[in-house]
């Protein structure tokens, strides 16, 4: 259990942040940057929940995702260290879940036809930007595991890998399946 009886510290007042491991690093280093935009993107969907009173199925698959961003926010705030015991670490299991709830939606939708713009109901616009909020977090993911002295969680990449497909197909599923999507018209405006 997490008990948090002072918020300001001041022990940021000099530019650098705290890992898990104690361990100080800048604030715009690019680890607390993917930590960060993480937390971001479970922000994001916190907004999208509050227009999903009509969907609790959806709402609570979105709330297990929220428990999971704050899951892999900490396997990213402890690098793993060879020797050291393992901290909270995202599982494939996490994965497979968010597998099973991306078909469980998309077996409900129709087959597109044309790409999709970010529109249609307000739950549907805020998973879109979500959705590309959480595509920035997976991308400092990949940066940083692919410095040398740098480890990033396979599990942890492919989540959000998958987290931006969730994100997609639920934004169909409440567009009404799929039927209120708003399509691109190629070439339309020239």
């Amino acid at each position: 259990m997490v008990v948090l009886n002072r918020i300001y510290t001041r022990t940021g007042d000099d530019g650098t942040t705290a890992l898990g491991t104690g361990e100080r690093r800048p604030k715009y280093d690019l680890r607390v940057a993917a930590y960060g935009t993480v937390d971001e993107t479970n922000a994001a969907i916190g907004v999208v929940r509050l227009h999903l009173a009509d969907s609790p199925e959806v709402d609570a698959m979105l709330g297990r995702i929220q428990n999971d961003l704050f899951d892999l926010g900490a396997d990213l705030a402890v690098p793993e260290r060879e020797g050291k015991a393992e901290r909270l670490r995202m599982l494939a299991s996490q994965v497979e879940r968010l597998e099973r709830d991306i078909d469980s939606l998309n077996d409900q939708l129709a087959p597109l036809t044309s790409f999709v713009l970010p529109g249609g109901t307000p739950a549907s616009a805020y998973l879109h930007l979500a959705r590309t909020i959480c595509r920035r977090a997976e991308r400092m993911m990949v940066e940083l595991a692919a410095r040398p002295d740098e480890t990033v969680n396979e599990a942890g990449i492919q989540y959000m890998n998958r987290l931006s497909d969730f994100l997609f197909v639920a934004s169909r599923f409440l567009n009404n399946k799929g039927a209120g999507d708003v399509l691109w018209v190629p070439g339309q405006n020239r």
